[in-house]
This record gives structure tokens, sequence and C-alpha cells, in this order.
């Protein structure tokens, strides 16, 4: 007898699993055609959690996860990949601009580690909960963020600190 091979769940499918375990959380999916789900920050571990564990789900994998300036808000991008089944899902999260703030991934997928610090010292998006939110491209004394589109390059010239000797 032939095992059977469980089918990956469809992008409705997956929204309807994720309204089952999430009754409360208001999801919504973006763009017909796009499997994207918006769905706010505070549940962001929550149902990342629920998408890597749930059998049938498995999305074990974190391909990428990126930040947009909208000027009035800061959505997050997080481009999820189910290995065995060969799918993805995008999982969007929008922040309000002036108190951007998100719960951290890193306790699901170690490999949002980077990625986080980056969106942090490009765009100042915190992130609760991550090991080491520090700058990883610029320098500490940096002012800014330049990949905000409200942010403009100093009237005067910075000098840059000298590196410490060896």
């Amino acid at each position: 007898m032939n095992p059977v091979t469980p089918q990956p769940a469809s992008l409705d499918s997956v929204a309807e699993q994720l309204r089952a375990a999430f009754p409360d959380v208001e999801l919504s999916l973006v763009d017909p055609g796009v499997p994207a789900i918006l769905l706010p920050a505070e549940e962001l571990v929550a149902v990342c959690e629920y998408l890597k564990a749930t059998p049938g789900l498995a999305f074990d994998y974190l391909a990428s996860v990126t930040a947009i300036d909208y000027l009035d808000r800061i959505d997050l991008v997080y481009q999820l990949r189910s290995l065995a089944d060969r799918r993805d899902l995008i999982l969007r999260v929008e922040l309000e601009r002036d108190a951007s703030v998100a719960p951290s991934v890193v306790g699901v997928w170690r490999a949002a580690d980077f990625q986080e610090r980056e969106i942090y010292d490009l765009m100042g998006v915190r992130f609760t909960g991550h090991p080491n939110l520090k700058r990883i491209l610029l320098y500490d004394e940096f002012d800014g963020h330049p990949l905000r589109k409200d942010w403009r390059l100093p009237a005067e010239p910075r000098t840059i600190p000298p590196a410490p000797s060896l």
C-alpha cells in the first residue's frame, strides 16, 4: 500500500487554518493571486510559530524579511517557504511610522537575526525580544536611518570616527 502524501495547502486553506487557530485576529488576504496575508504585529510570533510547526503547513524556512516605507506607515514583509511542499507564503505587518516596533521572530527562525538588524539599521524599526539589536552596516554614531524616505544628507559633511588601533 502506498502512503498518501498530504497535498500542500492552498492560500485560502492556510488562511482558514489561521482563522480557526486565531479567531480573535483579523487576517486579510492581500491582492488576489498573491500568496500574502496581512496580520497585526502583536500576533506575528504566534502566527509564525503556528505556520512553522503545524503539519500540512510546515513553513520551515524564512527566505527574507524586508521593510517598505510608505511615508505614512512602514510595512514588514516576511517571505516564508515550505521546503518540503515547495511553496511560499508572504506575511505583511503594517506599523505606525512614528512608533515602528515589532516583535522579533529570531526565536522562530534564526535566519531573521541579521535581517532584522539590517532593517533596524537602515529603516529604524525596533524588534522587541531581539537578542542583539544593534547596527550591522553603519557605524554606531551614524545619525538616522538612510532608507527611510524622509532621511536627508546632513547639511555639513560629517567625519567618520577613526578606527581603533590594533
